[in-house]
Parts: structure tokens; sequence; C-alpha cells
């Protein structure tokens, strides 16, 4: 199958990979022009130099090897796109990825609400173009198009040569939307390709006789002159990678603790993983596993290894709840292993079962797994976890939570850089400021209800900010017991800046759907709009976020908050394609 993804910028190493492969194709397939190579980097880091968005998507095989690319520019002015360049390596020419480039192409321009897209084709007329090799590839690629009903633009003066080299065709097409194309449009669109992709090379006045030239209106196209069949509809891309992906496990299942009065119960990952699909924004992944190795770079060794073997030994049916917490003297630890669970625990109501160390460690994995997809070069991929995780110190766990999910996820990504975690659950995330407190490549960032009044009670302090070289990289937002909606976006907003200062490769969030009004643990009034505003603001950063799922346990909430929240990230990734902004 061919896999066809976006390449978003040149942070990730496995995306510079992808950008040095996409390099040698272009100047094996486009050498009069070879230079251009070496701008694709900056194309996609600074969008705002050049005036337009650089859309880069790459086809590969499951080895990873780039086999072709597509480079889009996109005006946001008017909302369409000029296909730039597309090519595949000469080994892989008539297999079928070129079509499945372009068709990905359309299909990503579409789903993103782009009006149109044009492109530039040299002539295919012999009085014009007298290398017959040059002709040939000219008519292939004019046929080619033809196939999808897309023809040159006809009476007008686009194809003025700039010097002795024959200047190209201008292609338009709908993308599907069975649109006349306006004299209006096609002249502003005409007006930004000349004048952003062209200036340095034009002479004075040209463009305005360029524009000027376009008088029909609709505008007209050239008859058929290699496909005279009318075109197919045009389907999904086959092989295109969406940009979100969710992560999940089936043992979580066996973690079920029927106690009355437990909320953190296995329906909450069926109504989460329902609503989150339903969005149409995520493909699934199946969650891989991993080695202790990754575990235990943020959990002590003889915590695990206690979980591990007490969760064996327990046989009885009823969990077994932490009740006596003994001083952590290492020479004075309980014998009876259920006993000594006081030791590690942090309160008296998360229980220890035969299957809490095996969901837990799933659990992991399915966080690391969404840690290699987001390496792997997608823009958002959602971890859903559980048991959630944030409560779960270096040696300690408590609040639902066994095993810290997001440290061990932040601990993975940082080896590629630089990580920002930020906590949005009701409750603070104790555990995974006892991880990096020391720590200065992780900055931690927790909005929760004050200690005071609020689990863990301990922890969470505002002047709790980190100690050694992660002094001042932890940062606490002890919040008041009943805060809105606009308040806590507020705070949010101060977060951010925080992060944008601290400049991560990552962005990792603890979503905790239990700040939502009416949740059985927590009193904030967020609402479904409000978590729809923090997704917005949090993909406005522009950075590959993984949101690891932490609390939340009304099921109407997670449901509508989800959605809500992960709207809100689309809509800011899809803001390239809003007219006026880039």
């Amino acid at each position: 199958m061919i896999q066809i993804q976006r390449v978003y910028s040149s942070v990730l190493p496995i995306d510079r990979v992808r950008i040095e492969q996409t390099q040698a194709i272009f100047r094996q397939n486009f050498a009069a022009v070879a230079e251009y190579a070496e701008k694709i980097p900056d194309l996609l880091d600074h969008p705002f130099t050049y005036g337009y968005t650089t859309i880069l998507l790459v086809s590969e095989t499951t080895l990873g090897k780039v086999t072709g690319f597509s480079l889009v520019l996109h005006f946001p002015e008017i909302n369409s796109s000029l296909l730039d360049y597309i090519a595949t390596t000469a080994r892989t020419r008539g297999g079928g990825i070129g079509s499945a480039l372009f068709e990905a192409t359309r299909d990503y321009l579409r789903s993103r609400g782009s009006q149109g897209l044009y492109m530039e084709v040299l002539p295919d007329d012999p009085k014009i173009v007298r290398d017959p090799t040059l002709l040939k590839q000219n008519r292939q690629r004019l046929r080619f198009y033809e196939h999808y009903g897309i023809r040159p633009i006809i009476n007008t003066a686009y194809e003025t040569p700039i010097d002795e080299d024959p200047a190209p065709h201008l292609l338009y097409d709908d993308l599907g939307r069975d649109v006349p194309l306006r004299r209006r449009a096609c002249r502003a669109a005409v007006r930004l390709i000349l004048t952003r992709k062209y200036r340095r090379v034009l002479p004075e006045g040209y463009v305005d006789r360029v524009v000027e030239s376009i008088v029909d209106d609709p505008v007209r196209f050239r008859e058929p002159r290699y496909v005279k069949q009318a075109p197919a509809p045009a389907g999904p891309a086959a092989g295109l990678k969406k940009s979100f992906a969710l992560v999940g496990g089936d043992l979580h299942v066996i973690h079920h603790v029927r106690d009355r009065g437990y909320v953190e119960r296995p329906a909450r990952v069926g109504a989460l993983e329902e609503a989150a699909l339903g969005t149409g924004l995520f493909n699934k992944v199946a969650c891989r596993h991993f080695g202790k190795t990754c575990l235990r770079a943020v959990h002590d060794r003889d915590f695990i290894e206690y979980l591990k073997v007490v969760c064996e030994k327990l046989t009885e049916k009823k969990p077994v709840y932490p009740y006596v917490f003994p001083i952590r003297r290492p020479e004075r630890r309980p014998r009876e292993l259920a006993v000594r669970a006081g030791y590690y625990c942090i309160d008296t109501f998360t229980p220890l079962d035969r299957n809490a160390y095996r969901a837990a460690r799933q659990a992991v994995d399915v966080a690391l797994t969404a840690a290699e997809e987001l390496l792997a070069g997608r823009r958002v991929v959602y971890a859903l976890c559980r048991p959630p995780g944030h409560h779960a110190g270096r040696r300690t766990f408590g609040g639902f939570c066994y095993f810290n999910n997001a440290a061990v996820a932040a601990q993975h990504l940082v080896r590629a850089g630089r990580v920002a975690i930020l906590d949005l659950d009701y409750h603070h995330g104790n555990g995974t400021q006892d991880i990096f407190y020391a720590r200065d490549d992780v900055l931690t960032l927790s909005l929760h209800g004050h200690p005071n009044h609020s689990y863990p009670y301990f922890s969470g302090f505002a002047d709790e900010v980190g100690e050694g070289p992660g002094k001042g990289f932890n940062v606490n937002y002890p919040l008041a017991e009943n805060i809105d909606g606009a308040a806590y976006v507020q705070i949010v907003e101060k977060a951010l800046h925080r992060v944008e200062r601290f400049g991560p490769t990552f962005l990792v969030v603890c979503l905790g759907l239990d700040i939502m009004k009416g949740d059985p643990t927590g009193s904030f009034v967020l609402t479904a709009g409000s978590l729809r505003h923090i997704g917005r603001r949090l993909g406005q950063l522009k950075r590959p976020m993984l949101v690891v799922q932490e609390g939340g346990y009304s099921l109407r909430n997670l449901k509508r908050g989800v959605t809500a929240f992960f709207g809100g990230v689309a809509e800011s990734l899809g803001s390239e394609f809003v007219a006026g902004r880039s």
C-alpha cells in the first residue's frame, strides 16, 4: 500500500530525512532548477517570508523510503493553491505513485476547504517546444491532468515568455466543487502567483498586462486533446495518512473495580473512543509493546517490581486498598506485600488487584506508541490511556494512577527535543512534577483546583517552582473551586505564553475532562465551548502535540468534551486555509 503523509517542518529528525530524500528526487526530475531544492526546508519552516504556506506531501514505502512528493503553495488571501512541483523517483514511474500523490493532494486540499488548485505545465505545441523529448514530457503531463478533467485556461496572456524560454500554460482544478471559475477570482490568483513566485524575474508591467488580459467571465478552458471521455468522479485518496492519530489498548477492561463509588471505570474508554473517532479526524493505531527500559527511565526499579509482584500474587476477587502508611524507611518495610502498599501509595482509594499491573503496563505502551507516531510525523496523537497516570510519581502511585503515562512519553520524546507538559486536569499532576522537578529539558505546567480544597492536597502550590537545574521549569496554577470557562481560559493563556518562551519541540497535554461542569470529582464549571477554545489555542502553537487522557468521570462530559477539544485543535491546524491567515 502507498503511504502518503504531510511533512510540516524540518523540526523532527524523521522529517529532515524525508526532506533530504525529497530534495534528491527534485534534483533528479528538475535539473534545470535544481537549486530550488535547497529552499524546501525554509519554505516549510518560515512561510511568512514568502507570503504563502508550503504544503509537502510525500509518498513512502513501509520502510520509510520516500518515493515521490507533491509541493503545493497555498495563498490564504484567496484560499486557493498552486501545485508547484510533483514528481516520483525514476524507478517508480508508471507504478501509480504519481496518481496516488496527485489524488492525495486534491483530497487534502478539499478536506481543508481550499477553493481551487492551479498548476503550470509547459506547452505541447511543437512550434514552441523544439526539443522532442521535452515536448513528449509536456504532452504526457497535460494528458495526465486531462484524465481528471483539468485543462489549460485560454484566451489570456499567461503564456507570454519572460525570456527566450517558453512560458507555461495555467491549468485550474475546482477540486470537485463544479463551480465556474470567475474572472475576478482568476485575476486575483494570477496576480498572487506571479508576484510571489516570480517577483524577482518579471519585467516591470508584466503582471498587470497578464492580469488585465483575463477578460472571459467565467474563464474559458481549452478543449480536450488527449482524453475524450468524461473524467471519473474523484474518490478519497488511498493511503493518505491523517494528521491525527488515536492510540488505544484492550487490556484496560480487565482492570474493573466494581466497588461502589469507584468512578474510574472501563466505560470511559468506550465513550471517549466513540466520540473521538466520530469526528472523522483520526486514524486509529494499535498500540505496540515496549520493554521496561522506558518505564525505568521514569520510575524506580523497586517500585515497578513491587507493583508487578504484588498484583500477580493477589488472588482474591476483591481489590486491596492501602490502609497502613509507614514512614518510608527501606529497612523497615512491612513484610506482607498487601500491607506494604501504603509504603508506595499516597491515598486510601487506589486499589491493587491482580490485573492492575497489566492494565497499567499497557497504558504505558499506549502512550509510547503515541509518542512514536508523533516522532514519525503525525501532528496530533491522542493516547487513550486507562488507567490514567499523572498522580504516579517516581516511586509512588495513587489517584487511580499506577504508572505515569505522560511522563514516560515525554521522556521518550525528549531525546529528539525539549518537551512542555501542560496538565489540564482538575487535580494537580503531582506525579509528573515529582519526576521532572529538578530538570530543565522538560517544562511542567499544571492548572488545577487549589490544594487547600482539592486532591492531592499536599502539592500543587504556586511556590513549587522546581529545584536545582529545574528551578523555574515547574509552574503551578492553583485555582478557585468554582472557576468558570472564561477565567480558566485566561490562565491557559498565561501558561501558553510560558510554553512559547520555553520553545519546546513537542507539547504533551494531560487532558482531564473532570474540569467540565458536573464531573463527580471536580467543581469547575467549564463547558464544551471552553474546551473547543482551549483546543483551538493549543493548535495555534503549531507544535507536534501528544494528548494523554487523564481524568473525567461523567460519560456525557467525556463525549462532549473530547469532540469539542479536538474540534478546536483541528480548526487551528486548518487555519492556513482561512482567508487572511498564513
